[in-house]
């Protein structure tokens, strides 16, 4: 999604000369088909199509490729100096890329589209390639459709996190590094502040969940509760519960976390087997290392592995851990020390 933002940043810039795509592969590929680069008038890009083996053979050819309209260029990655098809370096495949000229109304389009998308705006596209004598056309838009290239253009993650702690600030930096939007909500004000989070979409001071319904949050976001504070982790949690989310991790020790949910269970009347469904606690994938910077990067790669279905060991929450840690009373000394504090 970082990509992304720096395609359409320079097509604002307005000198863009040709978009390339990747539409094809046949064999292996370091990127997926719909990868993309955007070439400027003097030479700048954004975005890729290879691991580099293309970039600077594409760029250098954009503007002469699409002087007569968009064509489809294949490139064979594979290392064979008596191929016939260029530009082989030992990548392991062939690819075709769609070089299209900038300003054109398809162009326009699809760019529009992405630009909604980093604002939350999903869309269809559909491009019919220039190919057998075809002309390059497409399609935005939910409308039924036949054929072509098709693609889904979505929005990028949301991650909000619940605590603006300074151990915080690490995992911020990271998820907007990934692309993400990130909103962040503390009930202190002195620490919910937008300086303090300058790569954050949004920084909210709110008291209660209830103050926090026009955010939406739903199923398709990730959220993370990591106030320090007990009673505010409670409400946030509590909240966070009701809404679903694709993944929700809880920051803590397990026998802290193990009272959270109980007590939780208890004040939304659910049984705890319930409350712990797709609840990461401790949050995060177990690398080692100790730090924010270090808990960050777990955080981070927790939410990235859950949100593609790519998740291996996480550690979860289950009602029989909770049970546990409640009879061992470690939760109950935790509470107690708590509120001698």
């Amino acid at each position: 999604m970082r990509e992304r933002r720096r395609i359409v940043e320079l097509w604002r810039r307005g000198d863009a000369v040709a978009l390339v795509t990747l539409v094809r592969v046949e064999g292996s590929s370091y990127r997926e088909v719909g990868a993309r680069l955007l070439v400027a008038s003097d030479g700048e890009y954004a975005g890729s199509i290879s691991g580099g083996c293309l970039e600077a053979e594409v760029v250098r050819k954009a503007a002469w490729m699409v002087r007569d309209g968009a064509v489809v260029e294949r490139y064979s990655t594979l290392f064979d100096d008596t191929a016939e098809i260029p530009y082989g370096l030992g990548c392991g495949g062939t690819v075709d890329l769609l070089v299209e000229p900038a300003g054109t109304v398809e162009f326009e389009g699809l760019m529009e589209a992405l630009e909604a998308s980093l604002e939350g705006v999903e869309s269809r596209v559909v491009t019919w390639l220039p190919e057998n004598g075809a002309l390059l056309r497409r399609v935005v838009g939910e409308v039924e459709t036949e054929g072509g290239f098709e693609e889904r253009i979505g929005a990028p993650q949301r991650l909000v996190v619940f605590g603006a702690g300074d151990d915080a600030r690490p995992l911020v930096q990271m998820a907007a590094l990934m692309g993400w939007n990130v909103v962040v909500v503390d009930g202190r004000a002195q620490w919910a502040r937008a300086e303090r989070f300058p790569e954050a979409t949004l920084v909210v001071v709110a008291e209660g969940f209830g103050q926090l319904e026009a955010l939406g949050i739903g199923a398709r976001d990730a959220v993370v509760v990591m106030t320090h504070s007990y009673e505010q982790d409670r409400v946030w949690f509590a909240g966070a519960l009701r809404c679903e989310p694709r993944y929700l991790g809880l920051l803590g020790a397990r026998h802290r976390s193990a009272l959270l949910v109980s007590e939780t269970a208890a004040l939304l009347g659910w049984s705890v087997e319930r409350a712990c469904e797709g609840l990461f606690a401790p949050v995060g994938l177990d690398l080692g290392g100790d730090g924010a910077e270090a808990i960050a990067l777990a955080v981070v790669a927790e939410i990235q592995a859950c949100c593609e279905g790519k998740l291996g060991s996480s550690r979860r929450m289950t009602a029989e851990m909770v049970e546990e840690q409640i009879a061992q009373g470690g939760a109950s000394r935790y509470l107690q020390a708590q509120c001698a504090l």
